[in-house]
């Protein structure tokens, strides 16, 4: 098992986080288990940020003990890897305007106390911006919308000066008949009135019509 990233391991082509509530599993992935740790496998079929670490992501934005928001959480399938990441010394602010994906992100934040679930929608801010106290370290975006990175653009306040963040782009959300390159350079020019854009990947044949840009916050 070799470390890649803080926290994000690589054995045999596949990746996995070091599991945070040991025998668990949150959406039926493989256990695997060297000596006393257990390790999660990170499906990138189910998930834009495995995919992109698949791809060869330069850095990640996660570190143990970081505070992240994720804006998009779902129903906690990459938010549950992140929680492995940050540990128990982090936190994780995961918004999500479905109701129905926040009752199995609740019954996942009973196991692992380091999430905490927020409904609101990332398009006005002002709906949690009570609950993030202090600015966090790392930010993560993974929602289907028209505006995706104007909604980003928008949450970066709450993202420390230098902090790493990343979002995925889906770009048959954005437009059905432009072309998928001129929309990424679109919103680029978007995310670049906040932050310093370090990298851009394709996130195929993991996810299809998907980009995923990794930032700095100026």
């Amino acid at each position: 098992m070799q470390e890649i990233f803080d926290g994000i391991y690589e054995n045999r082509g596949k990746i996995y986080t070091k599991n945070l509530v040991k025998g668990e599993r949150v959406y039926g992935e493989f256990l695997l288990r060297e000596g006393e740790n257990e390790y999660r496998e990170w499906d990138y079929y189910r998930s834009k940020y495995g995919a992109a670490v698949k791809n060869r992501l330069e850095q990640s934005i996660f570190k143990k003990g970081s505070k992240v928001l994720y804006l998009g959480s779902a129903e906690g399938t990459t938010v549950s890897h992140v929680s492995d990441i940050v540990g128990n010394e982090g936190v994780v602010f995961c918004i999500d305007i479905s109701t129905v994906a926040m009752i199995k992100l609740l019954q996942l934040a009973e196991k692992r106390e380091n999430l905490m679930p927020l409904v609101g929608n990332a398009e006005n801010p002002a709906e949690y911006e009570e609950f993030i106290e202090e600015k966090v370290d790392a930010m993560f975006q993974d929602i289907s919308q028209r505006n995706q990175a104007d909604i980003f653009v928008r949450n970066a306040k709450f993202l420390k000066k230098g902090g790493l963040a990343a979002i995925a782009i889906k770009t048959k959300s954005i437009s059905q008949s432009a072309k998928k390159e001129d929309i990424v350079e679109d919103e680029k020019a978007i995310l670049e009135m906040e932050f310093e854009v370090l990298q851009v990947l394709s996130l195929e044949p993991y996810e299809k019509h998907h980009y995923f840009i990794l930032l700095k916050k100026k």
